[in-house]
């Protein structure tokens, strides 16, 4: 059988790393990268997936070092666009003696935010269009303008029609989002055209006010979209799959160590959809998203070395 194949669309930044709760300038900092959909992407293609990143970046040395090891993690990068003029993203993470992480950005001109302004961007659509999964995110949305908003939304309603399916992590950061109706909108548009969906519960309260899990949950089914995977942190994530009327907690040994919480919801997001990609039940792909959860928060920045797989 053809394996699987996978596009992930989203912006991917340079990540800043070791500061802690008093920044000092001369401070010695780690240049790294991260980006919710790049997290997932890399994890995926560790997990032996086929993998397609859609982005755009830039012509500078920065851009360059982030192809080249996005190559060496076997991700496909034919729809890397490069934008002539912009950058990539800038984040620094703060992280406390917990392990708890506070991000600054400096992204407003990235070269994503205009990737379909990039004349390339037909033929990534169009390759895009057949996939056999599309994964993108609430940020994916956020950072492009209301054109580019619409059509990743035309996207993913051609991935449907041709047979394809669609995986969405509305990953809502109240930053990206000045008027929060606006994502609800298109949240609640984008619903029917998910097979699956794995907010955050943290993330559902700010949007939508505080509720139950299964409020939440049934919010997404209502609204018609397919499997709901709610993620909880370090109680573990509820699963509410197209065949139950009920949602199912999964719950998760703790972390050994807890060094740095940044990514951990988008390596269960990639351990989730390659274990269903690969023939698992919901509640075995729970366990093995759990799994990589854990894994994830015992190593500094978003992305674990690769030894780690």
């Amino acid at each position: 059988m053809r394996a699987a194949h996978v596009y992930i669309l989203g912006e991917a930044m340079l990540e800043l790393s070791g500061t802690g709760d008093a920044v000092r300038l001369g401070d010695t900092v780690t240049l790294a990268q991260g980006g919710d959909t790049l997290n997932t992407a890399v994890h995926m293609a560790r997990a032996g997936i086929t993998v397609d990143y859609v982005t755009a970046l830039g012509l500078d040395p920065y851009s360059r070092a982030m192809v080249a090891a996005w190559q060496g993690e076997g991700i496909g990068i034919r729809h890397v666009l490069r934008h002539p003029e912009r950058l990539p993203g800038l984040y620094a993470i703060r992280t406390d003696a917990a392990g708890e992480r506070s991000f600054h950005y400096w992204r407003d001109n990235s070269a994503a935010r205009a990737l379909f302004d990039l004349p390339e961007a037909e033929a990534a659509i169009a390759a895009a269009e057949r996939a056999d999964w599309l994964y993108f995110s609430g940020i994916s949305l956020s950072v492009l303008p209301h054109a580019g908003r619409e059509r990743l939304l035309d996207l993913a309603a051609a991935v449907r029609k041709r047979g394809g399916r669609v995986a969405f992590d509305p990953n809502f950061r109240p930053r990206g989002w000045p008027d929060p109706s606006i994502a609800r909108t298109l949240f609640a548009r984008l619903a029917p055209d998910l097979n699956l969906v794995l907010p955050s519960l943290d993330d559902e309260d700010v949007l939508y006010g505080r509720a139950d899990p299964g409020v939440h949950m049934a919010r997404w089914r209502e609204a018609g979209a397919g499997m709901v995977v709610a993620k909880q942190g370090a109680q573990g994530c509820w699963v509410l799959a197209d065949t139950m009327s009920e949602p199912k907690h999964h719950p998760t040994r703790p972390a050994e160590r807890v060094v740095d919480t940044t990514g951990a919801g988008d390596g269960f997001n990639a351990g989730f959809l390659a274990a269903i990609i690969n023939g698992a039940t919901p509640g075995e792909a729970a366990l093995a998203a759990n799994a990589l959860a854990r894994e994830v928060v015992g190593h500094p920045g978003a992305i674990a070395p690769s030894r780690h797989r």
